[in-house]
Parts: structure tokens; C-alpha cells; sequence
């Protein structure tokens, strides 16, 4: 830190310490007012004496909800958390505050250490504090995901409860009401408060669609719709045992399947994250180190060419991070995450000009690319509009491209300033020059410094003028008494320098790269979409096998038909929603040709092998019977899902590891290792090309 940013920051230090004495002042004197003493006095012998986190979570949430930056971050966290808490407006804010709260005081630090590493670098300290602001999310969403994970652990001991408080009442109700007045956990008894208040409506079926539409997670809508159809149908023993506990312990069994799936996520994926981010901490570490080691270095690390690598690296870096979360999304609260009715992009598209501009883009509705790009949205199940993604596209490309042509012009002046501020030497092998060398290499460089003011600008000067100019001394008298030799090495080094300073300009071909980087972005949400899609296509098997579990629940229930279970199987799709909708819109026209148009939507056999069940359950047999294998077998079908949660976490794992590594691996190959064994042998080359060429001579 320079002189002049130490006293710029005593300053500051200093006018906040007068503020914070000013202030103090102020409320001592509003504390000694009469109202303050007297309702103090009122709450004597009330007021919690030792300090209260709760209240200070509160006023910080207040404090959040005023700063404009942190208002968007604490606002998004309140939407994942308020479907948790379920009207709890108390614990929402407390939460929300305690994890921003936390997530601050880890990116500070963070902050702090880029500042103090990349000091030297203003480019790259710019680019990686802004890059902290997208971390900012993954800090987030591992406090809410831990959240909800914990709600998932309260549910299996809630419906173990639910089984005992069943016997007692026999009503399915009662047992829920009698359950949620357990304070020992919170969050899970919200929720039963909540179904219990649908089942005692007037209108149980409409609330509970409400209900569905704000329930944190599958396997309590899965609870709240099979306790209702067990309040409205009645219960009936199968194999003696109650159909309704059956259909409780196979809820349970699969939340137990879908936590080890989570636990074994997070820790395959734990620090892959961490390890993405980290190379851009060493970039400066590393170049400081190979500087001062191997001197040969710094016209590469110093350079437009250390420059490029250094941008190359951020940018698969950041790829990479977006890429290993959305591998990582374990799809629990994630879908709340976003403000999906009025994001900045549709206050933005609202504006006229800016809507006419965006719809140039957009293609018609009927057309080829407009259907191709809707069905990659509908396989990646974003939540985003078409006019959305589009403005995206339109930002990130004009962003890009003028990111570009910012950076180019940056590695044009990068390059200059070295070319008037390095040494002027030779290659060194190891190790830095000694101060007297370091000082006769920079008197070298300021006597070049003189000559490339004079004949700067100009494009048609030749070595002869150069050494002309040298020998009459009317830049400087450095060379007129100088060897021949001697003026003609100088007059060629200057006129290479020379060279290096007029063809440094934006040229026309960084331009077309400036397009094609703005291209590529303009791509980049698209090819997100299909990269999303890629990992939903991983839990195609997960999915069916949870299809298989409420058709388990529902096909022993009294009066249920192939179109109830259509409507739960709807109601629960994530990647086969969209042509389980279409079938049921069509049902009523005709359930076989229904099911035969969504046999033919879909393209995965184990989905096929269903639909064709319930083909069969639609005119010849009993729903019961259509699926008997699911009773028969269901520990195979148990042993199978655990098996394929494996595969699907083991696959996962791989591909996670390939990516978070990524930048890892480029930092020491691409940053360290290949620029020293290159520069090492051009250097060495040069070396013995020169020896030789003393030699020659004598020879």
C-alpha cells in the first residue's frame, strides 16, 4: 500500500471515529430525556439483562431489508425460507438475518484477502471481487439446504409419532392435530398445523391444492394428499395392518433413501466448489514466486501473453463453478429461489423501447427455433420466460463484447508500459539480478526511453537513422563516443521496441474476436439450458422409481382411478411434467389414445412399462392387479433405487471432480509449468545460438 492510500485510509478511520463520538453524544443526551427515564422504569424487572441474539437478528434484519445491496440477497433467502416456516414471520426474519449474517462475515475476510494478494493487479482484483459476488450464493444455498434437510430428519420421527398417535385416535385428523403440538420440533409441526387446518376446511380439496403449491417438499405433499384421501375414502386393513401406516412407512422409506442420497452429495460435492475458486487466489502468488525465482519469466508474466492466460483462467474458473453447482442441485428449495413473477428482466422488458428491441430477437411462436427452444426449456424445468432469456442473451453479449474490447486495449497499454518500464537485459537462466545490475539495466531502459519519444509514431524509420541520431547525440550523449558495435546493438534493440509500440493499437481481427466472444455469450444461456437438461436426464430412474411409490400408496385405495393417479403423478413430475400434463388434458377425450400419445411423448422404458400398466387398469383389470409386481417386489424395487442412487451419485461425482479440478489443473500446466519449460528452452537457445556465435570467429 502506497503512501497516499495510507493517509486516504487514516482519514477515513478518522471521520468515522468522529461520527461514532458525535452519535454517542446524541443518544446520551436523548437517553437523559424524561420519556426515555420513565419508560425505562416501565421496563424494569421485564427486559432481558444479557445479550439476546434473537433481538439482535431482528434489527439486523431490519438493517438488511434498508441497504440496497443486501435488500435483493435477504429478500431471495426469504422466499426459500418463508416456505419452510409456513407464516412464521418471527423465524423467517431471524433466519434470513443469522445466514446473511454469517455469509458476510465470510465473504469480508475473503474480500480482504483478494485485496491484499492482488493489490498490484487492478484488473484482477476488480474481476475476482465481482466473482465474490456469485459465491455469494453458494454460501446461501448451503444454509437454507442444511435448513431443509434438517425439516426432512423432523418428518421421519413426525410420521413415527403419527403411527402411535394413529392407533389412539384412529382418525387421521386427530393424529396429525395431537403430533403438531410437539414444540420439540418446530418446523415440522408448522407444517402438520397446516394440514391439519386443510383436512378441517369446509373445501379440503381446493386447500389442499393450495397446500401443494407451497409445500417445501414432495414427501409432505405426498403425506397431505394420502391423509386426505384416507379421511374422505375411510381405511381398510390389508394383510391386517392398517393400508394408511403402510402407505406412511413407504413416504418414510423414501425420505430415508432421498437424505443418504443428499448426505452423499454434499460430501462428494463439499469442497469441489472451494477447489474451483481457489486457483485465482494463487495467480499472484504464483507469478510473484516465478519472478523472483526465474528472472526469464517476467516478460511473460508481465506481459499481454501472462495477461491473456490470467482472463482464460478466470474464465474457465467461473464456468466451472456455475457448472459443478447446478451438477450439485439437490433440487430441494432450489426452484424458490428466484423472484419468478417480476425479476429485474421483466422490469426491464416492460419498457417499450426495450420490449421492441428484444421481440427482433425472439422468434414467432409456430416456428422451428421457437418450439425447438421452448422444449430445451421445458426439459431443463426453468422457471424463466422466453423474453427472459433472451434479454440474458442480449446483456451478456453486449456486456462480453465490450469486456473484450476494454481487455485488448488494457493488454495494448500492458504491453507499452512494459516495453518503457522493464530492465533491459538478457535472458537469465535463475535466480534475479543484483542491484547493480538492476540499476545499469534501468539507466539502459530510460537512455531507450529517450529515442522512443523521438521516433515514436514513426512507422518508416530505419536502423541507419536510429544509429545516426545515436552518434550525433541529439537525443542524449549515451552513444557519441560509443564503439560502433555498441550504437548498432542499441539502435537495433530500440528500433525492436519501436516496432513493439506502433503495432500495439487495436487491430482489426481483435474486433472479429471481440464478436465472436460476444457470440459465444449470446450462446451461453442456451447452452446452460442444455447442460441443465444433461443432469436432469441422470434422474429420469430416480423419478420413475418415486412414480412407482404413489402408485404403491394409491392402488389399494377404494375408488381410486387411472386418472387420479395420473393427477398425482402430474403433481409430483419434475422431468416427464410436460407430457403427463398433456395426457391428462386429453384423458376425458379418450384415456387408452391418451395414454398411447403419452407412451409415444416419452422415449424411457421403465416409464413405458407403467404407462402401458395403466393402459391395462383403464378397460381390462383392476388397478391393484395392473401393478401387483410393485407389492410383490417392492424390497427389490427398495434395493434397486438405493443401487441406482449409487450410480447416479458415483456419476455425478465423476463429472464434478473432472470440472472442479479444471482450473486446478490449468493453473500449474497452462500458468506455471509450460511458461517456464518454454521460456527456459527459448532462453537456453538463444543462449548458446549467441555462444556460438562468439565462437565462430576464432574458430
Amino acid at each position: 500500500m502506497d503512501l497516499q492510500a495510507l493517509q486516504y485510509l487514516i482519514i477515513g478511520v478518522g471521520i468515522l471515529f468522529a461520527i461514532v463520538v458525535i452519535a454517542f453524544i446524541f443518544l446520551n443526551k436523548k437517553l437523559k430525556s424524561s420519556e426515555v427515564r420513565q419508560i425505562q422504569k416501565l421496563r424494569e424487572g421485564t427486559k432481558e439483562q444479557k445479550f439476546s441474539l434473537e433481538v439482535t437478528y431482528q434489527k439486523l434484519y431490519v438493517f438488511y431489508l434498508k441497504a440496497p445491496f443486501l435488500k435483493r440477497y435477504l429478500l431471495k433467502l426469504r422466499r426459500r425460507l418463508a416456505i419452510i416456516n409456513v407464516d412464521d414471520e418471527y423465524l423467517t426474519r431471524k433466519q434470513a438475518a443469522k445466514i446473511l449474517t454469517n455469509t458476510i462475515l465470510i465473504v469480508i475476510p475473503l474480500a480482504i484477502a483478494i485485496i491484499i494478494i492482488t493489490h498490484n493487479n487492478t484488473l484482477l482484483m476488480s474481476i475476482l471481487l465481482i466473482f465474490e459476488l456469485f459465491m455469494v450464493d453458494t454460501f446461501i444455498d448451503g444454509m437454507v439446504d442444511k435448513l431443509d434437510n434438517n425439516l426432512l430428519r423432523e418428518q421421519i420421527d413426525f410420521f413415527a409419532e403419527i403411527r402411535h398417535a394413529y392407533h389412539e385416535y384412529n382418525m387421521v385428523e386427530e393424529a396429525i392435530y395431537q403430533v403438531a403440538q410437539d414444540d420439540d420440533k418446530p418446523e415440522m409441526s408448522r407444517q402438520a398445523e397446516k394440514i391439519y387446518e386443510v383436512l378441517i376446511s369446509d373445501d379440503p380439496e381446493s386447500e389442499l391444492e393450495k397446500y401443494y403449491d407451497i409445500a417445501p417438499n414432495s414427501y409432505l405433499k405426498e403425506f397431505a394428499g394420502i391423509s386426505y384421501l384416507t379421511k374422505e375414502f375411510g381405511d381398510r386393513k390389508i394383510d391386517n395392518s392398517s393400508l394408511y401406516l403402510k402407505n406412511l412407512n413407504n413416504i418414510t422409506q423414501e425420505m430415508q433413501l432421498e437424505i443418504l442420497k443428499r448426505d452423499k452429495l454434499d460430501y462428494t460435492f463439499q469442497s469441489l466448489s472451494v477447489i474451483s475458486i481457489l486457483p485465482m487466489l494463487a495467480i499472484e502468488p504464483i507469478k510473484n514466486w516465478a519472478v523472483s525465482q526465474f528472472s526469464f519469466t517476467a516478460p511473460f508474466y508481465n506481459g499481454k501473453n501472462g495477461m491473456l492466460v490470467q482472463l482464460l483462467l478466470i474464465l474457465i474458473t467461473f464456468v466451472c463453478y456455475i457448472l459443478t453447482r447446478k451438477l450439485k442441485d439437490n433440487g430441494s428449495t432450489a426452484m424458490n429461489t428466484k423472484n419468478t413473477e417480476n425479476p429485474w428482466q421483466e422490469k426491464l422488458y416492460r419498457i417499450p423501447p426495450i420490449k421492441k428491441f428484444v421481440d427482433l430477437f425472439i422468434p414467432k411462436q409456430g416456428t422451428k427455433e421457437y418450439n425447438k427452444l421452448q422444449k430445451k426449456m421445458k426439459e431443463a424445468a426453468t422457471k424463466d420466460r422466453m423474453e427472459w432469456i433472451y434479454i440474458n442473451r442480449i446483456i451478456l453479449c453486449v456486456l462480453v463484447f465490450g469486456a473484450s474490447i476494454i481487455i485488448f486495449g488494457q493488454l495494448h497499454r500492458i504491453t507499452i508500459e512494459n516495453v518503457y518500464t522493464d530492465p533491459t537485459i538478457d535472458y537469465d537462466i535463475v535466480g534475479q539480478m543484483s542491484e547493480k545490475d538492476t540499476k545499469e539495466a534501468m539507466e539502459l531502459t530510460e537512455s531507450d526511453n529517450d529515442y522512443l519519444d523521438y521516433f515514436k509514431g514513426n512507422i518508416n524509420v530505419t536502423q541507419d537513422q536510429i544509429e545516426l541520431i545515436m552518434e550525433r547525440g541529439r537525443v542524449n550523449k549515451d552513444y557519441v563516443d560509443a564503439k560502433e558495435s555498441d550504437i548498432t546493438n542499441a539502435a537495433e534493440r530500440v528500433l525492436d521496441k519501436l516496432h513493439i509500440i506502433n503495432s500495439e493499437s487495436l487491430q482489426w481481427f481483435e474486433i472479429l474476436l471481440a464478436m465472436v466472444f460476444g457470440v459465444v455469450a449470446y450462446m451461453a444461456p442456451i447452452w446452460l439450458l442444455a447442460f441443465q437438461a444433461k443432469m436432469r436426464q441422470l434422474d429420469m430412474e430416480d423419478e420413475v422409481m418415486q412414480f412407482n411409490t404413489i402408485i404403491l400408496m394409491l392402488m389399494k385405495i377404494e375408488r381410486v382411478s387411472v386418472e387420479i393417479i395420473l393427477e398425482w403423478l402430474e403433481r409430483y413430475a419434475n422431468i416427464f411434467k410436460e407430457p403427463i400434463t398433456k395426457c391428462v388434458n386429453n384423458y376425458e377425450a379418450g384415456a387408452w389414445e391418451a395414454l398411447e400419445q403419452l407412451k409415444e411423448d416419452v422415449t424411457y422404458k421403465q416409464f413405458i412399462r407403467i404407462v402401458e400398466s395403466l393402459q391395462a387398469a383403464v378397460e381390462k383389470i383392476p388397478i391393484a392387479d395392473a401393478f401387483d409386481e410393485l407389492d410383490t417386489e417392492r424390497e427389490y424395487y427398495q434395493a434397486k433405487r438405493k443401487e441406482s442412487n449409487e450410480r447416479l451419485i458415483a456419476r455425478k461425482g465423476r463429472i464434478g471432480k473432472a470440472i472442479g479440478f479444471a482450473p486446478m489443473v490449468i493453473l500449474f500446466v497452462g500458468y506455471l509449468i509450460v511458461p517456464l519449460v518454454f521460456i527456459g528452452l527459448t532462453s537456453m537457445t538463444d543462449s548458446f545460438n549467441s555462444m556460438q556465435g562468439m565462437s565462430a570467429p576464432g574458430a
